[in-house]
């Protein structure tokens, strides 16, 4: 048989990294506001009980962009990353805003 030799591996890992996650109880706070949020996007379903009106597309569109942010930012962790990737998120999200109104004015919607 033989013997496996044992290999030491250096810590070389920092001792004091920044520490940007947030606490279990901002994780259920930023839940909370989803969940509103999403509840109210919900409710815009039922013209019966309140019409939107004209007001409608704006609204979801700007509870679009804000979960969004909430999510890339909180969950995503784009807060201790680079501005490079913050760039790109925000770009993306102006993209799909951009394309979402385009098709809009397209079938004459506004």
């Amino acid at each position: 048989m033989s013997e496996t030799a044992a290999v030491e591996h250096p810590d070389d890992h920092p001792d004091d990294h920044a520490d940007d996650h947030p606490s279990d109880r901002e994780y259920i706070k930023i839940a909370l506001i989803l969940a509103a949020i999403t509840a109210v996007e919900v409710f815009t379903y039922f013209e019966s009980v309140l019409d939107w009106g004209a007001f409608l597309i704006p609204s979801l569109m700007v509870m679009m962009v804000v979960k969004f942010w909430l999510v890339a930012r909180i969950f995503m962790h784009l807060k201790a990353d680079g501005p490079v990737l913050s760039r790109l998120f925000g770009g993306g999200i102006m993209l799909a805003v951009a394309v979402y109104v385009i098709a809009l004015l397209a079938f004459n919607f506004f």
